[in-house]
């Protein structure tokens, strides 16, 4: 497998994690995004929304990292990290969701300002990450991962942005469980590391 990515990019990390964590031998082709090779007619070909990651499995090409998890689950029959039961795979998808919208909106997003320089509310962005914070603590009050007793993909999904949200002047300090499930994640085997940002809190 080949996958398509830059080492900035929490979509990115997020595929590259599951990747690892499932041991599946992969090869890494960093998109430079700062050339905008992520818009090159060769790499639309892959992605036509022109964002990493892309994966590549043989003839087979996934686009958005929630369906590259979905597509490593469903191809390695890995019904631990995606249950397939109507319950467990409803609840998945709901934090797929808000992966790819609270999460993406909120700590993503402060984050774009202080990495890449985007044009954004750091108020409201920053405003918005807390939100939802505060909400994932909550579910993961006496609960060690946010579907199941052990890790999913739900979980996967969630935790780059969450990780590296002090890079974009979100304190995460006050979320305790939200810190004693960053540290469970990154106990996994297999676990790889988010590269780090000096910004932010960070700096």
């Amino acid at each position: 497998m080949k996958l398509y990515h830059h080492p900035l990019s929490g979509h990115s990390h997020r595929a590259h994690l599951f990747l690892s964590l499932l041991g599946v031998d992969h090869d890494l082709i960093e998109v430079d995004l700062m050339k905008a090779a992520h818009k090159s007619p060769e790499f639309l070909k892959l992605n036509r929304f022109g964002q990493v990651p892309a994966l590549v499995d043989g003839d087979t090409v996934v686009a958005d990292s929630n369906a590259i998890l979905v597509y490593l689950a469903r191809k390695l029959n890995r019904t631990d990290w995606f249950p397939q039961t109507p319950a467990g795979e409803a609840a998945v998808q709901r934090w797929l969701s808000v992966a790819a919208g609270e999460i993406a909106y909120g700590p993503a997003a402060a984050r774009l300002i202080t990495v890449f320089g985007a044009a954004r509310s750091a108020q409201e962005v920053i405003s918005r990450a807390h939100g939802i914070l505060e909400i994932i603590d909550r579910e993961l009050a006496g609960h060690e991962f946010i579907v199941e007793a052990h890790p999913t993909i739900a979980d996967v999904a969630l935790y780059s942005y969450i990780a590296r949200a002090p890079e974009g002047n979100v304190d995460v300090s006050g979320y305790p469980n939200v810190n004693a499930w960053l540290r469970r994640i990154e106990a996994l085997p297999g676990f790889v590391e988010f590269k780090k940002t000096p910004v932010g809190l960070a700096a």
